[in-house]
């Protein structure tokens, strides 16, 4: 049996495991062949995380709406609505009431979304793209009113209060147990970097172990919430009938519409939590555009993801990656590079031996085009290090688009009670 059918014939959960130990592994490969250590460094994976975190709200909030056959274009627009809201309540209240205040917010958003699209049964994307235009300009305008000549701006609020604390794991990363320091046996381990692969793993576990913002933990929590919540649940088995077949589902008697506003207040939540944790976390002010489209990233790991929760985290992480590592160091980016040129041959053999030659001969042409730009180029420019996120985003959705499966009726107009 060759290694692609024993891959084939794995679980989804095993194969999930098992391509992301041989991601860390090509990892582990390039930074000892290339000496950039911060590439797979704990501080590189926590780097990720804080990066990762608004991508993955946003990407969890088009989940729970197309699950309910709602698409929710708007998420930018409730982001937005989350970062301003976040930034208010820490101003005046603490980081923790500011991001209690999107949540409350962002529901409301995501209600009023669904009431065009589910009562006056307005086209989803046309509903999406006001309350994106909506959520800019009231933001703009409230700033004016609430900020400015109070410490803040026209375009930026005044310095949030309070903390939001951080996590560190007893004994494996150096947590506390009251005043006393434990040991820090993953960073030792980080330490041994000469040798592939096990160090590496030390520091994915460490990164994702110690200095975590508590938010970030929670944002990472709602992960198998979700899972659990969609997939196990009576709730959610109709929630996703409403996303699949609502006419079907309404013959047996599942509340379609009443579902619907609770799934957009649900994603309305998320994508706000995801706005205020960039006004919050990251930085603790509210600042204009500090969004920077990360709305419509989280929308493309939705698709990315398969809408399956995990997919989302997957796709958040590879959106994040890039990101973080510029801001640890630009000068490991260049190995980027390396690790795009061997995973796309590895794609290129794949789908070689499933018989799609014309998409194989094009992974393979990108695989020597990194691997040439790898061996020519000594820096990576820092716009081009930016705009990965977005090429990512387009490369993943082009390539993807034939393993989708979409909820069978997220977007479609629908009214209860017609066509039985």
């Amino acid at each position: 049996m060759s290694r692609i059918s024993i891959l084939s014939s794995l679980s989804p959960a095993r194969r999930v495991i098992f391509v992301s130990l041989g991601f860390v592994f090509i990892l582990s490969m390039v930074r000892v062949l290339t000496g950039t250590d911060d590439l797979t460094s704990s501080g590189t994976i926590s780097s990720t995380l804080r990066v990762a975190t608004p991508i993955l709200l946003a990407g969890l909030a088009g989940l729970w709406a197309e699950r309910a056959g709602i698409v929710n274009i708007g998420i930018e627009g409730m982001m937005i609505v989350g970062s301003w809201l976040g930034g208010f309540g820490a101003w005046k209240w603490g980081s923790w009431a500011g991001i209690g205040l999107a949540l409350v917010g962002g529901a409301l958003v995501g209600l009023i979304h669904a009431l065009a699209t589910v009562r006056f049964n307005v086209d989803h994307v046309v509903s999406g793209i006001a309350v994106n235009i909506l959520a800019a300009g009231a933001t703009e305008y409230l700033s004016i009113i609430a900020f400015k000549n109070n410490g803040g701006g026209e375009s930026q609020s005044p310095n949030g209060k309070g903390g939001y604390g951080t996590f560190d794991l007893p004994f494996l990363s150096g947590g506390h147990i009251g005043d006393w320091k434990s040991p820090n046996i993953l960073g030792w381990i980080e330490k041994k970097n000469d040798i592939p692969l096990i160090p590496d793993l030390a520091s994915f576990a460490r990164g994702v172990s110690s200095n975590v913002y508590i938010p970030t933990m929670v944002a990472l929590a709602i992960v198998p919430l979700t899972a659990w919540v969609l997939w196990r649940t009576r709730w959610g088995l109709r929630l996703r009938s409403s996303g699949e077949s609502p006419r079907a589902g309404e013959s047996l008697g599942v509340p379609v519409v009443r579902l619907r506003y609770q799934a957009m207040a649900i994603s309305g939540s998320l994508a706000a939590f995801g706005g205020a944790y960039l006004s919050c976390v990251l930085t603790s002010t509210y600042r204009q555009g500090q969004t920077g489209g990360r709305g419509f990233i989280g929308l493309a790991t939705t698709i990315f993801g398969n809408w399956n929760p995990v997919g989302v985290l997957r796709g958040a992480i590879l959106f994040g990656f890039p990101t973080a590592l510029r801001f640890r160091d630009a000068k490991n980016v260049p190995a980027l590079l390396l690790v795009t040129a061997v995973v796309l041959a590895l794609v290129s053999v794949l789908l070689g031996s499933r018989r799609k030659s014309l998409a194989a001969s094009g992974t393979a042409f990108g695989s020597v085009l990194a691997l040439f730009t790898w061996i020519t180029v000594d820096e990576v420019p820092s716009e081009f290090v930016a705009a990965t996120p977005y090429i990512v985003t387009i490369i993943v959705l082009a390539g993807a688009r034939q393993q989708l499966r979409p909820p069978a009726h997220a977007g479609q107009s629908y009214r209860p009670g017609e066509n039985h």
